[in-house]
């Protein structure tokens, strides 16, 4: 059954992606389309702790679909993760009468949503929003194309060098726990070996796959997901050029990847997913997820805490790009 929705707070936590800005416009104009008011939470839920809600206006997501990072601007809390400041929150936006709760993030974001219903009629929407294209239950989350592109567009300007010096690079791309980002990238620019979390190499198995070369090859790149160790593509050189005397270069991308105007992809799924879970709260509906399954814009239900991380299908990628970049 519907429900009677009136006020709706929209906010980011967690890191930035671009298409935020795409999806919190298009949820803001179907709000109101609705006739539904609807307020933005600067900083996430630090925002949300000091009170900091201002509403939002047609006006006000003007000209935003094409920026990068998100007008709301986002954070991660720890004082959010004690109970008696989720429980003052909680209290907060019954007593300013909102009716739901949508959020853009990842998987800590929505269970932080799911602190603040605790059966009090306050709906929860979340919006997969994370480069790292891994929360369980969609396909797709916003901007992992857009920082796929960038990563790749990075790493065609390095082959440039790489060519012009017969040089090897180690290219470090983010991935905290899963290799999505990795792979796509790796399988996109032809890179000799991905190492992805699900399937760290050891250096043994690099330097034999490096004697069992099939064809000369003046450079060599291999990217490299962070694994919750930013940096390690140093470290990860320097056991290489000790135990196979090949030398690499190590170019760390870092937080590049989640800047930048976001890509076709990302503005037309954030404007989907935005104005998804307007509808969604309209149609009564909570605890719940807006996904991609089957190319199709739909609803699941919020990840458990218990089911933080999906996973690459790496040993079929990467049997392909074995491959498709013989060396």
């Amino acid at each position: 059954m519907p429900s009677k929705l009136k006020k709706v707070l929209i906010l980011c936590s967690g890191g930035d992606a671009p298409g935020m800005n795409a999806t919190i416009r298009a949820a803001v104009r179907t709000a109101i389309h609705h006739d539904i008011e609807i307020y933005g939470c600067l900083l996430g839920y630090h925002g949300l702790i000091e009170g900091n809600i201002f509403q939002l206006t047609n006006q006000a997501v003007g000209n935003i679909i094409q920026r990068g990072g998100t007008i709301l601007k986002t954070a991660r809390s720890m004082p959010f993760l004690q109970p008696e400041v989720q429980t003052k929150c909680q209290q907060f936006l019954l007593q300013q009468g909102f009716d739901g709760i949508v959020v853009l993030g990842g998987n800590g974001s929505f269970q932080g949503a799911r602190a603040l219903d605790h059966n009090q009629g306050l709906q929860i929407v979340g919006i997969p929003c994370t480069i790292d294209n891994d929360i369980v239950g969609t396909e797709y989350c916003i901007g992992f194309d857009t920082a796929c592109n960038t990563a790749i567009k990075a790493i065609d300007n390095i082959r440039d060098t790489a060519f012009s010096h017969d040089r090897n690079f180690i290219i470090e791309v983010m991935g905290k726990n899963s290799g999505f980002l990795a792979m796509e990238v790796g399988l996109s620019v032809g890179a000799e070996l991905i190492l992805t979390p699900e399937r760290p190499y050891t250096i043994d198995e690099i330097c034999t796959h490096k004697t069992n070369k099939t064809r000369d090859k003046s450079t060599s790149i291999i990217v490299s997901a962070e694994c919750d160790n930013p940096g390690h593509s140093f470290q990860l050189a320097e056991n290489i050029y000790k135990q196979c005397n090949e030398e690499y270069k190590v170019c760390v991308l870092g937080h590049i990847q989640r800047g930048g105007s976001p890509s076709a992809t990302d503005r037309v799924t954030g404007t989907l997913m935005g104005s998804a879970a307007i509808t969604s709260l309209i149609n009564g509906d909570s605890n719940i997820m807006v996904a991609v399954q089957n190319n199709n814009i739909t609803t699941m239900r919020l990840p458990s805490a218990s089911e933080k991380t999906r996973f690459v299908d790496y040993e079929k990628m990467q049997i392909t790009n074995s491959i498709v970049s013989k060396t």
